[in-house]
C-alpha cells in the first residue's frame, strides 16, 4: 500500500477495536517507520522483526498501561503549547526571480532559529524536499534548527517522486497522515 495507507489503515482498526496488543506486517522499511511512530504516539512499545529474506517487516505493539476507553465528556482538546508549524512546499520563496527566491529560503530558515517561538516541527512537501538532500545549501540551517529540539518531516511520496528518498540529508521521512495531523495539532502555520 502506498503512503499514507498503512497508517490511515493502522488507525482504523484502532479506532473499532482499542486492542492491547497488534500485530501488523509491513513490505517495506518506509511504512514500518512510520506505522511504528504513529503506535508510539497512541501509546504503543512497539518491537519489529523482519521475515521472508527481509521482505516483510512485522510490527508488534502493546499499549503501555493497558486499554483504556475514550473519555466521552472530552469534547475538546485545548494545547497546552504553542506548537508552530511551518511548511515549505518549494525550494524558492515568491515568483519572479529563482534566484532571489533561494537566497529569500536561505535567510528565512536562517532567521527561524531567532524567533521567539522556535517551530515545533516543520514540513517539506513537493519541491521543498529538494532542501533536505544531502549536498543541499539549507542543510546546515536546518541541522541548527533540529538541535533546537525542532522535527523537520519530509514527504515519503515527494522524496520518491524527486529520486531523494536515499539523500536525505537532514530531518526524516514522514506521511501524508502525520503531516494532515500536524496542522491539526499546530497552534499557527507559517508558510513562507
Amino acid at each position: 500500500m502506498t503512503c499514507p495507507i498503512p497508517v490511515v489503515e493502522t488507525k482504523k482498526y484502532l479506532d473499532k477495536n482499542p486492542v492491547g496488543e497488534i500485530e501488523i506486517i509491513l513490505d517495506n522499511d518506509v511504512a514500518a517507520g512510520n506505522v511504528t511512530r504513529f503506535l508510539t504516539s497512541k501509546g504503543y512499545s512497539v518491537s519489529s522483526e523482519m521475515e521472508e529474506g527481509g521482505a516483510l517487516y512485522i510490527l508488534k505493539g502493546a499499549k503501555v498501561g493497558g486499554v483504556q476507553e475514550p473519555d466521552a465528556s472530552a469534547c475538546t482538546t485545548v494545547p497546552t503549547e504553542k506548537k508552530l508549524l511551518v511548511v515549505i512546499d518549494s525550494d524558492t520563496i515568491g515568483r519572479g526571480d529563482d534566484e532571489l527566491g533561494r537566497v529569500l529560503m536561505k535567510s528565512f530558515l536562517s532567521t527561524l532559529k531567532d524567533l521567539d517561538v522556535i517551530p515545533w516541527r516543520i514540513v517539506f512537501l513537493n519541491g521543498g524536499v529538494r532542501l533536505l538532500a544531502e549536498g543541499s545549501d539549507y542543510v546546515n540551517a536546518l541541522s541548527e534548527i533540529c538541535g533546537l529540539g525542532t522535527e523537520v518531516l519530509a514527504c515519503g511520496t515527494c522524496l520518491d517522486f524527486f529520486g531523494l528518498k536515499t539523500k536525505l540529508g537532514v530531518g526524516r521521512v514522514s506521511n501524508m497522515h502525520e503531516i494532515a495531523s500536524s496542522f491539526v495539532e499546530a497552534s499557527n502555520v507559517l508558510k513562507p
